[in-house]
């Protein structure tokens, strides 16, 4: 089930509501924890079990561990947790991966466990992981209520695409939090605005990549013209869910950490990934990369570090070699930036530096969204004539004048210009009385994107997968 779709809007959203605000307050974390397995298992219900396994599991490990946690015997325990969580990912995730490169062996032929993904088991296993890290490191109390526990692990705003929230994130909220209008309105336009971003740009968006890659006329104009979707169709599909979940969780109650931040205006590749999924680097950053020794170690292993957190990084995204070679593509850059040319980049004109940084998104961005390496280069390619393809074509130019305005508006929504407009004319005489329009405008968004998602039958997730 998404949220940009019309049965979670008109029936399970509705419903959901209905029944949180109408229970007693002690109730209302057991309502979202029914509620948000029934999100969970819409698609595939034998997977409610793995998650309340999942979720058992945790809650337990953290108990003991917190009851030995200044002894070795703690630290074990907290070990054992992490591996068990990390093997239902290994499961589920990667066994196939592994086991068709272990086939490449000579004279072995094992069988594909053909196991489907468990949806957000990548975002909810590294939640579990940081809790029962955080209860050894004692930087938090255990949870002695599973229903408590299991909201915080399955709370569906944010259960399939994040933002990753730590259990420190909303640790007080799990036990009291507040509920106003003035809150709750914030969330839905919050909501609004997110689905908006998904339905209303990047689906079309991502119709438009659709219509470059099958062509019949290929060019160089209509690769330029796909990579260009890609990347803003990526963006606003990505950044409008995680608003559509930041915009959930307020009008429950809770505060859900930003995940974005403008990371396309970034101007080095450093910059960029302060700014993009937020909430995953801070996490590889807090459990992987500093326990590692961080940046206060030698430069050879300063190396290793950089290079398995974004090897690591890469895989959380998928299970295929493009992913691993994306991540550690973003890993050797990094370590350039370090060395080579960051103080150089530095001492350019922002938008020399700018440009250096979209180029680079632009190429890895269609590694990401590649089925394989070989179709990712041949994608490549295409951007810089390979196999003498034109430069334009009849087609692209038709898809250039039907979708020109959109890139436009989606590449200038993408920074924080028009922002930063509406907050200035909202402090003038004109913009007080948008305060009374806001809700009719808000409206009519809600309304374009049902019609669009009734017309149309273009609404995939990008990051459904993870």
């Amino acid at each position: 089930m998404l949220f940009s779709g019309l049965p979670f809007l008109y029936y399970f959203l509705p419903a959901v509501l209905v029944c949180y605000f109408a229970a007693p307050r002690k109730l209302k974390n057991a309502v979202l924890f029914v509620f948000s397995l029934i999100f969970y298992g819409w698609g595939e219900p034998r997977y409610i079990v793995l998650m309340i396994v999942s979720i058992v599991s945790g809650f337990v490990f953290a108990l003991m561990i917190e009851k030995k946690q200044n002894k070795k015997s703690g630290l074990i325990l907290m070990w054992i947790s992490v591996a068990v969580s990390l093997s239902f990912l290994l499961i589920f995730k990667y066994a196939d991966f592994l086991i068709e490169n272990v086939n490449q062996l000579p004279g072995v032929s094992l069988p594909l466990s053909k196991l489907s993904l468990p949806i957000g088991i990548s975002f909810y296993t590294f939640q579990i992981i940081s809790y029962t890290v955080d209860v050894w490191r004692g930087d938090t109390k255990a949870q002695r209520n599973i229903i408590s526990f299991g909201t915080y692990v399955s709370l569906f705003p944010q259960l399939i695409a994040g933002p990753i929230v730590r259990y420190t994130d909303i640790e007080r909220e799990l036990q009291e939090r507040k509920h106003s209008v003035t809150l709750a309105a914030s969330g839905i336009q919050r909501f609004l605005i997110g689905l908006s971003k998904k339905v209303l740009i990047a689906n079309v968006l991502g119709e438009l990549t659709d219509i470059c890659l099958k062509t019949s006329q290929p060019s160089i104009l209509s690769w330029w013209m796909y990579a260009a979707a890609l990347v803003l169709q990526i963006y606003f599909d990505f950044s409008g869910y995680s608003d559509m979940a930041i915009g959930l969780g307020r009008i429950f109650g809770f505060q859900f950490p930003e995940n974005f931040n403008y990371p396309l205006i970034s101007r080095s590749v450093k910059e960029f990934w302060r700014r993009w999924h937020i909430s995953l680097g801070s996490w590889f950053r807090d459990y992987v990369y500093i326990p590692l020794g961080g940046s206060r170690v030698k430069t050879g292993l300063y190396v290793r570090n950089v290079i398995a957190v974004w090897m690591l990084t890469g895989l959380w995204h998928g299970a295929s070699w493009n992913f691993v070679l994306w991540g550690a593509g973003f890993g050797v850059l990094l370590l350039c930036e370090r060395f080579l040319w960051g103080k150089w980049l530095e001492r350019m004109p922002s938008i020399i530096s700018h440009l250096y940084l979209l180029f680079i998104i632009l190429l890895s961005f269609i590694l990401f969204s590649a089925d394989t390496i070989p179709q990712a280069m041949q994608r490549i390619g295409g951007l810089f004539g390979a196999g003498k393809l034109p430069v334009i074509s009849v087609q692209s130019v038709y898809y250039l004048r039907s979708y020109g305005l959109l890139l436009i508006f989606a590449a200038i929504a993408a920074t924080p210009l028009p922002v930063t407009a509406f907050n200035r004319f909202m402090k003038t005489k004109a913009g007080s009385i948008l305060n009374w329009v806001m809700p009719i405008v808000l409206v009519g968004l809600f309304l374009l994107a049902t019609a669009f998602l009734v017309d149309g039958s273009y609404n995939p997730f990008l990051y459904f997968r993870f």
